[in-house]
């Protein structure tokens, strides 16, 4: 059993928050070993922002909406560096870092950009599946919603590199 990050997305917002309930039930089945998950919504004014809109720590840790991967990641999204990972690269890049090294830091966040598209609302799970067919059935099937999973190490790499890249940047900026 591996842990997962999984990106939810569909139709409409209402969607994503009635998933959110139904997951709580999946995890407290035991269906699913969930670690966090939460509402996020994609900004829809042209900022390109990211926002924690419901969040639930799973681990009984009292994590709040920012500690944890997800808050990083999202967090991440709302700042300078995430204007470097997705929207507005060319011309900034090229002012700020190297093209390859933004790149190498892409991964996760461009499948959340490409799948939480600007003003929509997806669910975002940290969760270990034994079978991924609950989840399926309950998101693909029943809420026609789309799933993307991905590998726990692999997100936490990504996150690692961009907050360094956020690090660099920090020390780099005279103001």
């Amino acid at each position: 059993m591996e842990k997962r990050v999984i990106i939810m997305n569909f139709e409409t917002g209402s969607q994503a928050y009635e998933a959110f309930s139904k997951v709580k039930k999946l995890h407290l089945t035991q269906m699913i070993k969930g670690e966090q998950m939460a509402v996020v919504q994609h900004s829809s004014d042209g900022t390109h922002k990211f926002q924690i809109e419901d969040f639930i720590d799973f681990t009984g840790n009292n994590k709040s909406a920012t500690g944890g991967l997800i808050g990083m990641l999202v967090g991440i999204l709302g700042g300078p560096v995430g204007v470097l990972l997705g929207w507005f690269t060319g011309g900034v890049i090229g002012a700020s870092r190297d093209v390859k090294e933004v790149r190498e830091a892409q991964g996760v966040f461009e499948f959340l950009i490409d799948k939480i598209q600007e003003g929509d609302t997806g669910l975002l799970l940290i969760a270990d599946e034994e079978d991924n067919r609950p989840l399926n059935q309950l998101i693909m099937n029943e809420l026609g919603g789309e799933i993307t999973r991905m590998s726990y190490s692999d997100v936490e790499a990504d996150v690692a590199k961009a907050k360094e890249m956020e690090k660099q940047n920090d020390s780099s900026d005279p103001s």
